[in-house]
Order: structure tokens, then C-alpha cells, then sequence
């Protein structure tokens, strides 16, 4: 929704950043932005919608949209599906918004989508909501097209982490999940790629989050004496959940989910209990736009470039905001069709950093292909991108990148399952 208001947070973000912006008119266009700032995935939520602020800032210091400033109203989902539909009722119903950015995990995006986002026809884009419900969902209809992803679906990621564990030598390995459309679907997709593959899931062990402990679910996967445990949980959770583990004599051998990709999960766990740790996450293609993050994040945010989600709700926000520019209207229609016109294959390629470029071929109705943080970004029809996956493990409580899975190489994985 366009309105002119005082200058909003973003703004704020860009002057004390010391930035130079051309001058704007006195109007804004406001974003809703639901991430979950607390609860068991905060950590991704914080960073998000860090992310997100930055790329509102950079596109202003470029001249705005349409000549207004581009704001961000959030709301907090507390890792909640109840919470996160109300604070999306909020900005659609009360402050209008005609797009929001989020949620973080499926749990949360999913609920928004079928009770508030689909049925208003407002856009929605997740920065990390990777269950592939949501790929059935737009399959379904259920999306009206107004849903789109900065991260690939779990069905992807899932045959990269089975191949991954096959390479690192173990070959039985009991499952953990976190009790939620991320965790199910992620156990299921996994335990049909690593079972292909000549590998022996021992146990699938479901818990609930925000328990006191996780004894019984730890005792419960230890039996058939697995290799390694493969843990798909969050930070916090996750943490508790390898402290118990390691505490009842499992092996220190764990593979992990993207979202153990985090200081706070080492820290809370210990180093030196992690050395042999190893996980999977969407990946990155550098290049200039992720060096341009890379150079920026840390002062923007006072958080880490490779915080869980920061990257790819950067390119999230960035999407939004070119998106409304090449729309040519603050509208959830115009966003949508925007989306596709600013990552167009055929477009003239943008990095982060070049907004204004972008801005100003968008004038001149020239489509731009937006290449993210993340590397090249196009959505197909219900909004999913594909992209490769990186393999990294933890060494000395450091994550490290070990190697890369593309997408052609998860496409030759696929197709060797397929013929087993």
C-alpha cells in the first residue's frame, strides 16, 4: 500500500548508514514482513528481517519506487502458525499491504498462506519455507499464483543431504524430526533417497517442539545402533536435542538440516562435540552480488552473512521492492507479474549494488534478470526456484564449505533413484 507518512524505518536504516539517496517525494510504500523474531527459529527470523531492511535501504538509496520510499511493517511469528496468521491478518486487513515477506519456516508460511495470503490474493514470498506442501499446494490451485520461495523445496535438498551421507561413508543412520510439515516431510523425502542409495535409516523419531527434554526421543533412536544421527530440528531445539544425545554415549557423528547452520546451535552444543558434524544447505553462487552482501551485512545487521535465511531474504526483499517498480503499481497483481518481469532469463542482469541500473531499465520497460545472492533466481509457476545445494561440515566450531551439489547433479541423482 502506497500512503505518505512520515519517513519510516527504512529510511532511518539508510541515513544512519550514511548513505546517499536522491531526493524521494514524501510517500511510502509498506511491505509486511512476518518472520519469527522468537521462539525455536528466531534465529533465522531476526536475520530475515535484517535482510530485508537492507534491501528496502539499498533499492532507496537507488530513488525508491515509483517515487516513494519502500517500509517494511513486521510482525513477530513467534515460531507460531496461530500467531503468524493474526499478525498477517493484521497488515492485509488493517494496513493493506499488497505483499508480505515470509514466513520463515513451512510450519508458519503454510497457515498464512491458506487462511490470509491465498484467499485475499496478496502475494506472499518465504525466504526459507522449503516443505514441499507448498509446491502441492500451488499444484492444487490453493495459491491463486500469489506464492513464491528464495529457497528450494525439500524434495530437492532432502536427495542432496541422502547423497551427501552416502559419500561421508555412513550408511545406517537414525532420524530425529521436529513434528511439523518441515520435519515429515523432510524424513520422508530423505529415508526414500538415502534407502536408494544402499543406505539404512535404523529409527524415525518424532518430537514436539518446546519440551523440557528430549530424553525419550534420544533413547527411542539410539536402538539398531546407528552410525550417525540426522537431526532436523532448529537452533534451539537442536541444541538440546544433540546434548542429550551425546550425554547418552550416541556417536558424535551427526548430519544436519540447514537450519543447524548457526554459531548459536555450536555454541549452545560445544565445539568440540561437533567435529564430526556435517549438513546440507540451499546454496550460494558467489559472485558480485553475494560479495556485495558479503561486504555490507555485518554493518547493516551486527549479525553474520551466514546467519540461517539472511541471503536468501535479502533476495527476497530485493524481488519485492523491484518487483513494485516494474509493476508499475503498489498492487498484489502488479507485484506478482513484477516478480517474473525482474527475474527474467532474458532480462538484462542486475547484482545486488545496482539497483539504480535496475531502476532505471525498468523505466524504459526493459526486463532485468535479478541475480541474487543466492546466484540466478527464476521461479517456475507455483513459485519454486531450483539451485544447488552445499555441503558443509563443522570444523573447530567453525562451518565450512566442503562442496557443492548443482542442480544438474542432484537432476542425475534423481534419475538413478527413479530407476532403482
Amino acid at each position: 500500500m502506497t500512503k505518505h507518512m512520515l519517513a519510516g524505518t527504512a529510511l532511518a536504516a539508510l541515513l544512519a548508514a550514511g548513505a546517499t539517496q536522491p531526493a524521494l517525494a514524501d510517500c511510502t510504500t509498506t511491505i509486511g514482513v512476518v518472520m519469527s523474531l522468537t521462539g525455536p527459529a528466531g534465529p533465522y527470523g531476526q536475520a530475515g528481517a535484517k535482510s530485508v531492511e537492507m534491501a528496502f535501504r539499498d533499492i532507496n538509496a537507488a530513488g525508491g519506487v515509483l517515487g516513494c520510499k519502500l517500509v517494511t511493517e513486521t510482525r513477530d511469528a513467534q515460531s507460531q502458525g496461530t500467531v503468524a496468521v493474526d499478525g498477517a491478518k493484521q497488515l492485509v486487513e488493517i494496513t493493506h499491504v499488497p505483499a508480505i515477506i515470509g514466513g520463515i519456516i513451512s510450519s508458519v508460511s503454510i497457515p498464512m498462506l491458506t487462511a490470509v495470503t491465498a484467499p485475499a490474493h496478496v502475494v506472499q514470498v518465504s525466504p526459507a519455507s522449503s516443505s514441499p506442501t507448498l509446491t502441492t499446494l500451488g499444484m492444487e490451485g490453493k495459491t491463486n499464483g500469489m506464492f513464491f520461495r528464495t529457497i528450494t523445496s525439500d524434495a530437492l535438498q532432502s536427495v542432496a543431504a541422502a547423497r551427501y551421507a552416502v559419500d561421508l561413508g555412513l550408511k545406517k543412520v537414525a532420524i530425529i524430526h521436529v513434528n511439523n510439515d518441515f520435519g515429515v516431510n523432510m524424513a520422508r523425502e530423505f529415508t526414500a533417497a538415502y534407502k536408494a542409495l544402499g543406505g539404512t535409516v535404523t529409527s524415525t523419531t518424532r518430537y514436539n517442539e518446546k519440551s523440557a527434554n528430549y530424553d525419550a526421543e534420544v533413547t527411542s533412536a539410539m536402538e539398531g545402533s546407528p552410525d550417525a544421527l540426522y537431526l532436523m530440528s532448529y537452533p534451539i531445539d537442536g541444541a538440546t536435542i544433540a546434548r542429550a544425545w551425546i550425554s547418552k554415549g550416541g556417536p558424535r557423528k551427526f548430519l544436519l538440516t540447514d537450519g543447524m547452520n548457526s554459531a548459536d546451535f555450536i555454541d549452545a552444543v560445544g565445539a568440540k562435540y561437533l567435529n564430526e558434524a556435517y549438513g546440507t544447505s540451499s546454496g550460494t553462487e558467489d559472485g558480485p552480488s553475494t560479495a556485495y552482501f558479503n561486504a555490507n551485512y555485518k554493518a547493516f545487521s551486527n549479525l553474520d552473512p551466514g546467519s540461517p535465511a539472511a541471503v536468501q531474504a535479502y533476495d527476497a526483499g530485493a524481488i519485492v521492492g523491484l518487483a513494485v517498480a516494474a509493476g508499475g503499481a503498489a498492487t498484489s497483481a502488479a507485484i506478482r507479474d513484477g516478480i517474473y518481469k525482474v527475474t527474467d532469463p532474458k532480462g538484462e542482469v542486475v547484482y545486488a549494488g545496482e539497483f539504480k541500473k535496475a531502476l532505471d531499465l525498468l523505466k524504459a520497460g526493459k526486463p532485468i534478470r535479478y541475480v541474487g545472492v543466492i546466484g540466478p533466481i527464476s521461479f517456475d509457476q507455483y513459485g519454486d526456484i531450483t539451485g544447488q545445494f552445499r555441503e558443509w561440515a563443522i570444523e573447530d566450531g567453525k562451518i565450512v564449505t566442503k562442496g557443492q551439489l548443482t542442480t544438474a547433479d542432484v537432476d542425475k541423482i534423481k534419475a538413478t533413484i527413479a530407476g532403482k
